[in-house]
């Protein structure tokens, strides 16, 4: 994996002071980015969690409302972020008894002049979070990993899929 090209960050001026990215020049399109992550857990809590046995209450409905608020507030969460108007976000959780633990996929949407692929990672990794926080109190062990980008499309990069 080659280094990082400096000419290529862009939240960087002339001096290297770190900015905000100009896009007003940009045009308007269509963006789309999905990001996934994973929660690895005990085959015992996942079970907890599959049976609807949380104390807390729906672990996967209510992760699935966190990652949505919280693409929502990227911009107030990563200093350099544009806030957008997001037009679609949707966080699927999947139990995964191979893992153990659940997978977790974040697709959020937006007309602009930038991407979305920050919203995504934090649409992922706050379902992450919240499916940790519901259920420490049985295991407090659990690994999150495997936060990453897996689709990014629009704008003058083109699509990346991972």
């Amino acid at each position: 994996m080659a280094g990082p090209d400096p000419d290529k960050l862009s939240h960087f001026d002339a001096d290297g002071q770190a900015h905000m990215v100009d896009v007003s020049d940009k045009p308007v399109t269509d963006r789309i980015a999905t990001a996934e992550a994973h929660i690895v857990m005990t085959p015992a809590t996942l079970a907890l969690i599959m049976e609807g046995r949380a104390g807390k209450g729906d672990v996967l409905g209510i992760a699935r409302i966190a990652g949505i608020m919280a693409s929502k507030k990227t911009a107030e969460l990563i200093p350099l972020c544009h806030p957008l108007p997001i037009t679609k976000v949707a966080v699927d959780l999947e139990p995964d008894t191979d893992l153990p633990g659940v997978q977790i996929t974040a697709t959020v949407k937006t007309s602009g002049q930038t991407g979305v692929e920050m919203e995504a990672l934090t649409a992922a990794s706050t379902a992450a979070l919240t499916v940790y926080d519901m259920v420490k109190a049985v295991q407090k062990d659990m690994v999150i990993g495997g936060l990453r980008v897996t689709l990014k499309d629009g704008g003058k990069s083109g699509r990346f899929t991972a």
